[in-house]
């Protein structure tokens, strides 16, 4: 069995996952799992398409109905969808992803009976696009696979976290044994391309050009080649596992399963959490006499091997080994207890998966097997049936039984006779615990080097000497096993449940994901949280009381490791992964110390506004202007958005990764109102001045500015993939100095050496939108829309989505421009065109005169396709070639100068970020560069409102993209480059669009967005006047003002006695707050929501049309308990998990005991396992080719890679997990997508939120294949929970909800519970009708499942009303020969007969009375199998008929394009013109190939 290596960083945290087993691998393995994290800031790898975003895996037919060509004969292909109903769509570019991607072997297409389908997918999923510039091949690493451990004690995760320093040098096995896998021909690079594009284009060119596909820009082809360009090795390394006998004492022994890749460490962590060894810490593992180093590998021990027997010999105890073991058997005590995850701690989180599934999946299916017509009660709730306004809360957080904890101990605590006195510590006395049995005895036990044992003290009495019996044990639970039976019997039925849970459900998060409500818990005693909250946690790391760690030096180290292959990029990027989570943490808890008012200011005689923080080696500075720094850009509104925009760009730079260049650990923290940036501390800068240490850059907005030729070429290397233009400005004297960046990014050479770069807040350039500039005069598309328009900071920037989209927009309109030149020098001059002869590449030095063979193949294709790519490569050889001619030169100059590049021979744009900044002036030699440059910008401006903006009401419209929250609509707009500011401007596109109807989610989504940002912003300052003592108060009158109907609330001040009268006035540590600390309760509803109107006129220039919430609710289709959720989500608040009363006009909704807590709201750099993206993207791109298989093998490697990177949880493993689940469907084997369904519903509850749009969807797929494996009971509580959580967070009223009411509706027609199930189908039927109109296939689909019902009712009337309404759409949008409209002809007949049958025995029974001979009447119960086919249909998975004609067909277009792409030297399949060509279809030895069907442009295709 193959196995993997964890690094020991992680071995603390290891815990035990399920994973899929990779081809080849026999047994079901299972990986060791890292301390991993949280959804919020990644990019989400969504249910998308589009080829830059992680789930571009499908193509889709349009509701189910494949084209006429498609479905003639016999043998079976199956079609995928992509799931493009997510929320992130499939129109979605993956700006924010790792630009290179792998390449995925395509070019071999035509090899073992492959087959490229160009065409596979709509215009959104393009094939993967492989990079001109990093050519590496696929070759999924075996190396890193899952660990696996045949015992049924999975592992858990412990509490101590090793430091940095203490990780062995090699984690990841040696590349000793290189060789290409199997099959796999290594692909030769091909040399960097000239021509620079980011991005995808958009999908309008790329239909109009025949989906031209251009070289991209990696950012580092010229930079870092060096490294990159050596491939991606593929390393399998021979690790064949044995096993291993484990002798423990007090148990019977047993084998494990170990690696030779392995760390004794992880046979330690193994012990700890399984169910009959894991009361033991303090152990070490003997062979033949021997102690293993903890550290060491097992395949450098000597003479183990398999069948060796170790031995678990116990340790005698120090302090530190002693406090472990009290810690892990609290946390033992603490396993099912949902506390932590309710208060927001030890990154635990929520999941109630469990509570609908009752328990495995995996178990459960094979138990439930041939009970599928067992009577199951389907009722529903009456608040999910269709129709229903009752929006109750507290089914979002159902109790679960496991939850009601056994108690095993009443007290287990410290006990205050710690320290032991010094003649105690020669005894061998480490420390006194003090503990109440749940019998009620009384005890204080002894912590010594030999272990435990009671002693003779009392609460108030010190007598140390043992008491007799004394007990001693070495470990606490065997102690206290003697002493008390109840915990004896209780801990070891804990211990049992603890090990059943699913792994996923206990496994700590990468970053913390807080929960806004929460039960009402008892507060317990508990002395491990005590220590922690007033101990050295507070200052420092756990366990290493006096040694703090140096954040910003293993910040940097981390990214200073070796990245020549794979093994040292995975270990790179997880300790990159690891320190950043871990310090994401640290800030945070320091943050929060900062506003509570823990930490003493580094500044403390300065006003409290001004004052900075040290805490844990972590530099905090709050988010207000000090000494007038952002007096000309907005005063303290610009100090409060500063940082996030600094935020931007180290998370910018950091993607590019430049080796040399270093940016500070940085985290942004909202809290209580205030803004806390937390930065790791350049080594050195605390002992000098600011002005001595910046040596490039400027530290008063342009007046001095200095450079540094090391920084100009550091940042040169970024300026290209940054799009950052070098240029020169004056200083105070007059002098030109060179910058490649803004001049507020300040460069400062540490005592360390290292050149760090910071305030990179002005990384991208100015929106010219929002920043009035006097004499300039923006492009007519912005004065249309209203703009410029003054905002309330000058930091305004681009963002760079839209920097990379503006880009790529240019670039094909480069690329056209020197076509239509290259045309018409050819049409003028009557010359032989240059073309390209199918099969043979032109030579590389070709003139454009030089005349070629003339083209085989269609005329169209010779002009759209060989002229692009002629201009492409003439493009190339007049950037390398000085004696191209004149002529060739002189059309690229011309579209150069057209579009703005900075060079007149290569496409090359990039943005002066110093252009309209106040106080930075330019020479006078760059006037007409910059010139240039404001023109560049005023495009950038009217670009986002011409083309992003209408271009996501589009994609809203055709459903490419389906929002169904504030937060996924946020994604969706920053993925198209369009800052939150524009939200407005959106709202208004949608009001005025002719599919208004059509667009009444994302209406409703916007305003709700709208009102909640705007409510955010008044909480701010609202908060800032609060008092620590009044906090629950003045946010529960606020929530009432916000949202509750009760016209007066009034609020509760603190009691007067909690008051103080005397100011202190030299209290100066406290938390910034204004004088007046009453302000907040004078506030009412209407005085709030005018604020809220006003804030929604200023800030989003939108008129809101509300004065109360009611009317909000009213003329808007809002729901209070979805405003509840977002105002709570966006500022951190908890609240009581009851029913709320927000329409009562006789009391308030909330009161003080509602609100239980407040949460910081965390924004962070997400670091990206960069390999194990490729390997997703290329399996994805394998998917849509038809390669079921193949790709399944890449995703399935590229989990590995992501567990390696990421540990168990992370948003991304979750994308992964839910594609292969997928997979295992589509190729039959239900039980594998079950479990993989099952860990992705869990990893999304997790690490997203447990009514995350993102886990409703993962809902719904589970319950699809758990009807597949006749769990109907499970499938239907999965679909109604699914059904719960998006009526809370949006309503009834979405497009997605059709397909949820498909489902259900089809399930509940499947048991026969008929009348339910019409409710539900003809709901989705009027969902679907409204948001796709009456004509769409979808609705046909609709009414046919209505009909279906009617049918099996015998109601034959309804039934024949719903068919031939189904009939008419398939009619007039597919022509009566298609197969799709003559299906419902037949239905139709069939109806009619049954119709007629049903009349004539009427008849007969009125004739003939009670005496009628009747014939029995056939009604046909509906069969398993053909309501899964339709569940199969409206979910975007079909099977699809194809003939041997077609293959063959198939086979000779696939070879066709093949040498035309070859001939085109272009490598993305979406090159080809294809406007007028036949759909190609699957490669026919690939039981699980997919044809894709076409395209009905008036209805998006029904998908997942």
């Amino acid at each position: 069995m193959a196995w993997a290596r964890v690094c020991a960083s992680c071995c603390q945290q290891l815990a035990e996952a399920v994973l899929p087993t990779p081809s080849g691998v026999g047994a079901e393995e299972r990986t060791p799992l890292l301390r991993p994290a949280p959804a919020s800031q990644s990019p989400r790898p969504s249910v998308s398409g589009g080829s830059g975003t992680p789930n571009a895996g499908f193509s889709c037919s349009p509701n189910g109905f494949t084209s006429s060509e498609c479905l003639s004969g016999g043998c079976r292909e199956v079609e995928l969808s992509a799931d493009s109903n997510s929320p992130w769509g499939p129109g979605v570019t993956g700006a924010s992803w790792p630009t290179a991607v792998l390449l995925a072997d395509l070019e071999q297409g035509a090899r073992q009976g492959e087959c490229a389908l160009p065409r596979a997918a709509p215009a959104g999923l393009a094939l993967l696009k492989s990079e001109a510039s990093r050519s590496s091949s696929p070759g999924p690493t075996s190396c890193m696979r899952a660990r696996a451990v045949a015992e049924a004690g999975k592992r858990h995760t412990g509490s101590a976290r090793p430091e940095l320093e203490s990780w062995p040098p090699c984690c990841h096995g040696s590349p000793e044994t290189r060789e290409p896998r199997r099959g796999q021909p290594p692909t030769t690079p091909e040399p960097p391309s000239v021509m620079l594009l980011n991005g995808n284009c958009p999908e309008s060119l790329k239909k109009e050009e025949g989906a031209v596909e251009l070289p991209r820009e990696n950012g580092l082809d010229e930079a870092e080649g060096g490294d990159e360009t050596t491939g991606q090795e593929v390393i399998v390394i021979q690790d064949t596992g044995f096993s291993v006998k484990i002798l423990a004492p007090g148990i019977e022994p047993f084998s494990l399963q170990v690696s030779p890749q392995e760390m004794v460490q992880e046979i330690h962590q193994v012990l700890m959490d399984r169910e009959d060894t894991c009361h033991r810490t303090c152990f070490s593992l003997h062979l033949d006499g021997n102690m293993l180093d903890h550290f060491s590998e097992l395949r450098s021990v000597e003479g183990l091997q398999e069948g060796s027997v170790l031995r678990v010999v116990e340790e005698p105890y120090t302090v530190r080994e002693a406090r472990i073991h009290v810690r892990h058997v609290r946390d033992l005590l603490k396993s099912l207890d949902p506390s932590d995850a309710f208060n927001g701690v030890d990154c635990n989180s929520l999941s109630f998966l469990s509570v609908f599934t009752d328990g495995d999946l995996g178990d459960s299916g094979k138990r439930k097997k041939g009970l599928e017509m067992d009577p199951i009660d389907c009722t529903p709730p009456e608040y999910i049936l269709p129709g229903s306004r009752e929006r109750p809360l507290c089914p979002l957080q159902p109790q679960n039984h496991d939850w009601k904890p056994l108690q095993c101990l009443k007290v287990l605590t410290m006990s205050g006779w710690n320290p032991p006195p010094g003649n105690r510590k020669m005894h061998g006395d480490l420390m006194y615990l003090f503990v109440i049995t749940a019998e009620d005895r009384q005890v204080s036990i002894t912590a010594s080097t030999r272990g435990f044992y009671l002693n003779q003290s009392t609460a108030y009495h010190f007598n140390p000497k043992p008491a007799s019996p004394r007990f001693l044990s070495h470990s606490l639970v065997e102690l206290l096993n003697q002493i008390s039976p109840t915990f004896k019997k209780n801990f070891a039925v804990l211990q049992k449940k603890r090990v059943q849970r699913h792994p996923f459900e206990r496994i700590a998060t990468p970053f913390q994901v807080y929960s806004w409500t929460a039960p009402q818990a008892e507060h317990a005693m508990d002395c491990v949280r005590a220590e922690d909250a007033y101990t050295s946690r507070l200052g420092y790391e756990e366990h290493i009381p006096g040694q703090t760690r140096d954040w910003n030096e293993e910040l940097q180290t981390t990214r200073e490791l070796p990245r020549k292959n794979l093994p040292e990029r995975l270990l790179r990027e997880r300790a990159i992964f690891k320190v950043h989570s871990d310090f994401t943490a640290a800030a945070t808890r320091g943050a929060m110390a900062v506003i509570d008012g823990n930490v003493m200011a580094i500044n403390p005689s300065e006003e409290t506004k001004m004052q900075m923080f040290i805490w844990n080696n972590i530099f905090f500075s709050l988010g207000f202007d000090v000494r007038d720094h952002y007096k000309d850009f907005g005063g303290d509104v610009a100090a409060y958005v500063a940082p996030t925009n600094d935020l931007n760009g180290v998370r910018t730079y950091n993607a590019v990764d430049v080796e040399g260049l270093y940016t500070l650990g940085t985290v942004v923290v909202d809290y209580r109102g205030y803004r806390v940036t937390a930065q790791s501390i350049i080594p050195g800068i605390l002992e000098r001045d600011q002005e001595q240490s910046v040596i490039y850059g400027s530290i008063d907005f342009g007046k001095t500015v200095v450079s540094h030729p090391r920084y100009l070429e550091l940042l040169e290397r970024t300026s290209r993939p940054l799009k950052i233009l070098r240029h020169r400005v004056l200083n105070d004297r007059d002098e030109e100095v060179e910058l490649c960046s803004s001049v507020e990014c300040k460069g400062i050479i540490g005592n360390d050496g290292r050149h760090y770069i910071l305030d990179l807040l002005r990384t991208f350039p100015p929106d010219l939108n929002f920043l009035p500039v006097p004499g300039e005069e923006l492009p007519e598309e912005c004065t249309r829309a209203g703009f410029p328009r003054t905002h309330r900071h000058k930091l305004c920037c681009l963002r760079q989505e839209l920097v990379d989209a503006f880009v790529e927009h240019r670039y094909l309109l480069f690329m056209k421009l020197a076509a239509l030149q290259l045309m018409q020098q050819k049409a003028s001059k009557m010359e032989t065109p240059t073309s390209l002869e199918n099969g043979r590449p032109p030579s590389p030095d070709s003139k454009s005169g030089d005349p070629q063979q003339p083209e085989t193949g269609s005329e169209e294709e010779g002009n759209s396709a060989s002229g692009l790519a002629k201009v492409k490569e003439l493009a190339e050889t007049v950037a390398s070639d000085d004696s191209t001619d004149p002529r060739s030169r002189e059309v690229i100059c011309n579209a150069c100068k057209a579009v703005g590049s900075i060079s007149s021979t290569a496409f090359d744009i990039r943005f002066n970020p110093d252009i309209f900044s106040p106080g930075v002036r330019f020479p006078e030699s760059c006037q007409d560069e910059v010139r240039d440059q404001k023109q560049l910008l005023k495009d950038a401006a009217a670009f986002l409102l011409s083309c992003q903006i209408p271009g996501l009401v589009k994609d809203c419209t055709d459903h490419a993209v389906l929002p169904m929250d504030g937060a996924t609509l946020a994604e969706v707009m920053r993925q198209r480059g369009i800052n939150m500011r524009y939200l407005g401007k959106v709202l208004d596109l949608v009001l005025q669009s002719p599919a208004r109807d059509q667009l009444d989610h994302i209406y409703k989504i916007g305003i709700g967005e709208l009102i909640t940002r705007s409510a955010k912003h008044i909480f701010k300052t609202y908060l800032q006047g609060v008092e620590l003592s009044g906090l629950s108060a003045a946010i529960s009158h606020f929530l009432n003002c916000f949202l509750s109907s009760y016209p007066n609330p009034v609020a509760h001040l603190p009691a007067d006695e909690l008051v103080s009268k005397k100011r202190n006035k030299r209290r100066k540590n406290r938390p910034p707050g204004t004088a007046d600390n009453t302000a907040w309760a004078v506030m009412t509803p209407q005085e709030l929501w005018k604020n809220i109107c006003q804030e929604a006129k200023n800030y989003f220039d939108f008129n809101l049309d509300c004065e109360t919430v009611d009317q909000a609710v009213e003329t808007y289709g809002l729901q209070k308990i979805t405003l509840l959720r977002e105002i709570s989500l966006k500022t951190g608040i908890q609240i009581l998990l009851k029913e709320y009363s927000f329409d009562s006009r006789h009391k308030p909704a909330f009161t003080e005991e509602d609100v239980l807590n407040i949460f910081p709201v965390v924004k962070h750099v997400n670091p990206k396992a960069s390999d194990a993206f490729h390997f997703f993207q290329s399996g994805q791109a394998k998917v849509q080719q038809g390669f079921l298989k193949e790709g399944c093998e890449l995703i399935n490697e590229a989990l590995n890679l992501f567990n390696n990177v990421y540990g168990a949880m992370h948003v991304e493993i979750c994308a992964c997990l839910r594609l292969l689940a997928r997979l295992h469907y589509i190729m039959g084997d239900y039980a594998e997508a079950l479990s993989n369904q099952q860990k992705a519903v869990l990893m999304s509850e997790r690490v997203m939120g447990i009514e995350h749009p993102n886990t409703i969807q993962e809902y719904m797929h589970l319950a699809l294949y758990c009807f597949a494996s006749s769990q109907l009971s499970t499938a239907l509580s999965l679909l109604y929970r699914a059904r719960y959580l998006m009526l809370l967070v949006f309503g009834e009223d979405h497009p997605e909800m059709a397909l949820l009411d498909n489902n259900i509706g089809l399930v509940l027609h499947g048991v026969m519970e008929y009348d339910l199930s019409l409710r539900f189908l003809e709901n989705a039927l009027a969902v679907s009708t409204k948001y796709h109109g009456p004509k769409a296939l979808k609705v046909a689909l609709s009414h046919h499942l209505v009909a279906r019902v009617y049918e099996s009712k015998a109601e034959f009337r309804s039934a024949l009303q719903h068919e031939k309404e189904g009939y008419t759409i398939y009619k007039t949008q597919l022509g009566e020969d298609h197969e799709k409209t003559k299906e419902s002809s037949e239905y139709l007949k069939c109806l009619t007969q049954q119709a007629v049958a049903l009349q004539r025995t009427m008849n007969e029974i009125y004739r003939n009375g009670s005496s009628a001979n009747i014939p029995p009447l056939k009604f046909t119960a509906p069969s398993m199998a053909s309501v899964l086919e339709q569940l199969n249909v409206i979910n975007g998975i079909l099977f699809i008929p194809l003939s041997q004609k077609d293959l063959e067909n198939l086979k000779a277009e696939v070879a066709r394009r093949q040498q035309l792409q070859e001939a085109s030297k272009n490598r993305d399949k979406s090159e080809e013109p294809m406007a007028t060509e036949p759909e190609p279809a699957a490669a026919p030895d690939d039981m699980g190939s997919q044809p894709p069907a076409t395209k009905d442009p008036s209805s998006p295709s029904l998908q997942e």
